[in-house]
């Protein structure tokens, strides 16, 4: 049996070009389709020099603030974008205000906060 231990740190420590591989395969080899927002890359600390990571960030989380009317709704879309249970789900968006993820590239958590607001939510991004 394989160790479960590793294989999470493994994961963990893939980079942006290696989950897009990893979801390739997923889904051409097994059928396994998962959700794009869901992928949390925690890559490697940006450190190049003060003058670059003054002039863009490079990694932000994503804040629930509010459910909105549309509680269900909202629930729906964090359970299909994070790929989690409807008991998870529920439990983040009752816990507003609250994170939703954590240290995601620009572009995931812009599209994990067009697809909340869409639903409905009040996100943003710091």
């Amino acid at each position: 049996m394989a160790d479960v231990k590793a294989i999470a740190e493994e994961l963990v420590n893939l980079t942006v070009k290696e989950v897009t591989e990893l979801k390739t395969i997923l889904k051409d080899e097994y059928g396994i389709e998962p959700a794009a927002a869901a992928v949390a890359v925690a890559g490697p600390a940006a450190g190049a020099g003060a003058g670059d990571a003054a002039a863009e960030k490079s990694s932000f989380d994503v804040n629930l603030k509010d459910a909105g009317a549309s509680k269900l709704q909202v629930i729906k879309a964090v359970k299909t974008a994070l790929g989690l249970g409807l008991k998870e789900a529920k439990e983040l968006v009752d816990g507003a205000p609250s994170v939703i993820q954590k240290d995601v590239d620009k572009a995931a958590a812009e599209a994990l906060k067009k697809t909340l607001e869409e639903a409905g939510a009040t996100v943003e991004l710091q």
